[in-house]
C-alpha cells in the first residue's frame, strides 16, 4: 500500500499444472459467500462497524490472550545450524519464500531510491530473529527499526546486525534500533529513540495476520504500520491468502487439509467472522501456533483511515512468475538455493522420496525444458499457494 497524503504508482523452474486452479480464487469473495449465506466474510465492510477507537489508552485495553501464546512460540524456537536447516524436508521452501522477500524488498527500496536522494528509513514491523538484514544491508538503506513481540528474537536479532557489523567494517551498515514490543496493543511512535522519525517503508512478512484477532488490534497494528510513514511511503508484506484458505477448507471433507509440508485446522467450517476467525497452521520445524484469517478488502478499507491506498495484491505464484523473468532474479533464484534441482545431482536425493514431482517429469517430458530442471515438490508448491504478497 502506498501512503495517499500527497502522491498517487536461467535457471528453468517448474511449477505443478494443478495449483493454477487452486490459486486462481476471483477477488470480492465470491466464492466464501457462495458456502454460507450467514457468513460475515462476504459483507461488504462498508456495511459493517469499523468504527476507531475513541483514544489510545482505550486501544491498549486488551487482554494478553492470543499475543502471549505467539510470544512465547517464537521465543521457543531454537537456533538451528547450517547442517540441520540443509536436512531439513523444508530446505527449499523456506529459501523460496527468503527470495520472494528478498525480490519484494529490493523492489521498493529501489521504488523509494528512484523517488528521492535522501536517507531511506524503514520499520520492520515483526523483525523475528533478523532473517531480512542482510537485505537491507543489500538495499543501501540508512535507517532501520527491528521491533517484534518476541523479547528473545529481538536480542538474536540485534546479535545479528552487531555481527553484521563487525564484519563489515569497511562498508555501508544502516544505523538500527530495536524494540520488544506487541504492535497490536502497543503504540510503536511513543518507544522510538526519536519520536519525530518518519519511514520510506514498512515491512511486515509474515506478521500481520496475528493482529486479526479483533478489529482494535489489526487496526492499532495497521496505525503502527502506517502512522509515521512519509507521503509516498510504503507499506509491503506477505500474509496467508484468506480466501485461498477457505477454498481449501471448504473442498476439504473435514474441517482441516494439508500435506507432509503443512496442516491447517479451523475450529469451525462455514462461519468466518470478519475478526477473531482463528485456524492452527503448522509448517514442518518452522510454525506450530494459531493464526487469524484475514478478509483482504476489510484490510484496504480500514487502511483508507491512514491516507493509503493498495498498489497491488498478488499470489506468491503470481508474483514468482513475473520475477523470474528477470535475469538477476533468476541468478539470485540461484543462489540462494530457493529452488531444488530435477532429476537429483549425483550422490543426492529429492526432498521428498514420494511420487512428489510428477509436475517436474511432465513438464520435461513434454519437450518443454532440458534437464536439470529447478522446482519444488508439489507438497512445498501447494504451501507457497496459500500465501500473497501485498503493497500498499
Amino acid at each position: 500500500m502506498e501512503n495517499t497524503e500527497s502522491t498517487e504508482e536461467t535457471q528453468r523452474q517448474t511449477m505443478p499444472e494443478s495449483n493454477s486452479e487452486a490459486s486462481d480464487l476471483p477477488e470480492g469473495g465470491q466464492s466464501i459467500r457462495s458456502h454460507s449465506s450467514s457468513s460475515n466474510i462476504g459483507k461488504s465492510p462498508q456495511k459493517r462497524k469499523l468504527d476507531p477507537l475513541d483514544s489510545p489508552s482505550k486501544r491498549q485495553r486488551t487482554q494478553e490472550g492470543h499475543s502471549s501464546k505467539v510470544a512465547a512460540h517464537y521465543n521457543e524456537l531454537k537456533e538451528c545450524g547450517l547442517k540441520a536447516r540443509t536436512e531439513s524436508r523444508i530446505f527449499y521452501l523456506r529459501n523460496f519464500n527468503n527470495w520472494m522477500k528478498s525480490a519484494l524488498i529490493g523492489e521498493f527500496t529501489e521504488k523509494v531510491r528512484e523517488k528521492k536522494k535522501g536517507k531511506i528509513t524503514v520499520l520492520d514491523l515483526g523483525c523475528g530473529k533478523g532473517g531480512d538484514l542482510l537485505k537491507w544491508k543489500k538495499g543501501r538503506i540508512d535507517k532501520l527499526i527491528c521491533t517484534d513481540i518476541a523479547e528473545i528474537s529481538v536480542k538474536q536479532c540485534e546479535q545479528r546486525y552487531s555481527d553484521m557489523r563487525a564484519r563489515g567494517r569497511n562498508e555501508h551498515i544502516f544505523n538500527a534500533e530495536f524494540i520488544t514490543a506487541d504492535s497490536s496493543k502497543e503504540i510503536l511512535s511513543q518507544k522510538y529513540s526519536n519520536p519525530e522519525i518518519t519511514f520510506d517503508i514498512c515491512s511486515c512478512q509474515f506478521v500481520y495476520h496475528y493482529s486479526f484477532e479483533t478489529y482494535e488490534q489489526a487496526d492499532l497494528m495497521l496505525r503502527n504500520a502506517c502512522e509515521r510513514l512519509c507521503p509516498g511511503g510504503y507499506f509491503i508484506g506477505t500474509t496467508p491468502d484468506g480466501f485461498e484458505l477457505v477454498k481449501r477448507l471448504e473442498a476439504s471433507e473435514t474441517n482441516s487439509f494439508g500435506n507432509d509440508v503443512y496442516s491447517v485446522t479451523f475450529q469451525d467450517k462455514g462461519k468466518y467472522p470478519l475478526f477473531g476467525c482463528k485456524y492452527d497452521f503448522s509448517l514442518e520445524g518452522v510454525v506450530n501456533v494459531p493464526e487469524f484469517l484475514i478478509y483482504f478488502p476489510v484490510l484496504v478499507e480500514m487502511a483508507k483511515k491512514y491516507k493509503m491506498k493498495l498498489i497491488y495484491k498478488k499470489t506468491f505464484r503470481e508474483f514468482f512468475e513475473e520475477k523470474v523473468k528477470n535475469d538477476e532474479q533468476k541468478m539470485l533464484l540461484k543462489k540462494m538455493q530457493a529452488l531444488e534441482q530435477y532429476p537429483a545431482a549425483n550422490h543426492s536425493k529429492l526432498a521428498s522420496d514420494k511420487e512428489d514431482y510428477e509436475h517436474a517429469k511432465s513438464f520435461m517430458e513434454n519437450g518443454r525444458a532440458s534437464l536439470p530442471l529447478g522446482t519444488l515438490s508439489k507438497s512445498e508448491w501447494d504451501a507457497t499457494t496459500l500465501v500473497s504478497v501485498g503493497k500498499s
